[in-house]
């Protein structure tokens, strides 16, 4: 269990950061839906999708080449992390200068032609993000977790910050004392400026991270070698095909609605501002998920170098540990939405029924990232890229067809059932080719069994309900409480 302990100890700091960044970032939904209406908290989160496509195109695998580079026996860490840094840092400059150059046509391709403004901010962010990535990744491969988790943490702060200034305290400032703000405040539009106030906020927010992270790239001995970066593209090359289809996938949903409803713009941006806010409330499982993968892939690499059969010991306790408490996490969203649902305003929690739908879809995503190792140790991230494909290529499909089937409003329902669909294929399909490559015993008998026990509580939860809330929420705590205690005696039975 020492080496289960150790990726626990380490999910637990970046799941600190991940887990308080995203939840302060949540608490951030209730400011926007209850002051902008669902069809401009559509565009946010339209444009959010497209953004967290570029960065996977921006990145382009570098963020896992360089862990499995700098882990090689022979390898020089300084030399691949310099590498890969100077690498992202030229394609990011010339992304930044391409879209400066194109605003007007990428504006129309994304049916936003009126706000290139938007655009050309979030381009601006991505690509500076797409940069950081690499120092966030040294961080990470020097296990300065806490380094990492406090610049994650003061981002999130600034955002939030700049968030409830520009919205919130600038109208009012506005009224009172105009002179304060309007040499910025004016010129944009003021409080017409609307949801692009949250734009200039993350463009300011991610100019600090830049700056707090300078010292990881700056005094220090530059060294380039393309031999280096050309095989470090030969193995990422494919990770960026995965990513892309990847990410696509996860916001399939978010980018096609507006699209498969032309001439009824209004009404898709609603669906997707529904859709995107109500995903908000199942974020808890994107944390979890991601908090467990900035620990595990700096996990994996380092255990593929021990010797003997200890390293899948910890691979196996590993997907068991994530499940299960994926499960824990399902259950206390699910039993109390009744308290959750009121980060969103009214007319938005139509949508709440996406909810349980798309954290389990979330868990089947997770579940197929952790079998991910077995094509990144054996070198065969073509893999990758195919499960990927076949995931983008089943998302797309369903979309096509479930979204307009089910039409206006309820058209994101379409987009849920086909996230959780893919996921779990290309999960299944994942774990048999992991069996045939790098075959891991994994415990499918205890991940049934407390997948079962998952679902007995989640019934019982479910059938307990009246206009007592107190009472019902009570019940529903002892039964997640009742969970939590079988994990935790299943884990100090291992030990």
């Amino acid at each position: 269990m020492a080496g289960i302990k150790a990726l626990a100890k380490q999910t637990a700091i970046y799941g600190l950061s991940s887990i308080i960044g995203r939840f302060l970032n949540w608490c951030l939904v209730p400011l926007y839906v209850y002051v902008f209406p669902t069809e401009e908290y559509g565009i946010v989160s339209y444009l959010y999708s497209f953004t967290a496509v570029a960065l996977v195109i921006l990145n382009y695998g570098m963020e896992t080449g360089f862990f499995r580079f700098a882990n090689k026996d022979d390898a020089d860490p300084d030399k691949v992390y310099t590498t890969s840094l100077i690498s992202v840092a030229s394609t990011s400059i010339l992304f930044i200068i391409l879209l400066s150059l194109l605003i007007t046509p990428v504006s129309n391709a994304l049916l936003l032609p009126h706000h290139p403004g938007y655009v050309w901010m979030l381009g601006f962010v991505v690509a500076i993000d797409a940069f950081t990535n690499i120092p966030f990744a040294w961080l990470r491969y020097k296990n300065k977790a806490v380094r990492f988790a406090s610049i994650k943490l003061i981002n999130v702060f600034l955002n939030i910050g700049l968030n409830l200034f520009f919205i919130l305290a600038c109208p009012s400032l506005q009224h009172s004392s105009p002179a304060l703000i309007n040499w910025f405040y004016a010129p944009l539009g003021g409080a017409a400026f609307g949801i692009g106030w949250i734009f200039v906020a993350n463009v300011i927010s991610t100019l600090c991270v830049l700056l707090l992270l300078s010292p990881e790239f700056i005094g220090r001995k530059w060294s380039f070698s393309a031999p280096l970066l050309r095989s470090m593209l030969s193995y990422s090359w494919p990770l960026l095909i995965l990513g892309v289809a990847g990410i696509l996938s996860q916001n399939m949903g978010q980018i096609m609605i507006p699209y498969l409803f032309q001439g009824q713009e209004e009404a898709a941006r609603s669906m997707v501002g529904i859709y995107g806010a109500n995903i908000k409330v199942a974020i808890i499982m994107v944390m979890f998920t991601q908090a467990f993968r900035y620990a595990y892939e700096p996990f994996i690499f380092s255990r593929a170098r021990s010797a003997g059969e200890d390293k899948k010991t910890a691979y196996v306790d590993s997907m068991t540990y994530f499940i299960l408490f994926g499960l824990f996490i399902f259950l206390g969203v699910m039993f109390f939405l009744p308290i959750l649902k009121y980060f969103i305003s009214p007319s938005y929690r139509v949508g709440l029924q996406v909810v349980p739908v798309m954290m389990i879809a979330e868990l089947c995503f997770g579940v197929f990232f952790n079998l991910s190792l077995w094509y990144k140790l054996t070198d065969r991230t073509r893999w990758g890229m195919y499960l990927s494909l076949i995931c983008f290529a089943l998302m797309f499909a369903l979309n096509y067809y479930l979204v307009p089937a089910i039409g206006i409003p309820d058209g994101y329902m379409g987009s849920a059932w086909a996230a959780l669909i893919s996921y779990f294929i290309v999960m299944v399909v994942s774990y048999f080719l992991g069996r045939k490559y790098y075959p891991i015993p994994y415990d499918l008998r205890t991940i049934f069994k407390y997948s079962c026990l998952a679902v007995f509580i989640y019934a019982c939860g479910s059938i307990i309900g009246g206009e007592k809330l107190w009472l019902t929420l009570t019940v529903r705590s002892l039964l997640l409480i009742l969970y939590l205690a079988a994990i935790v005696r299943k884990a100090l039975k291992k030990d």
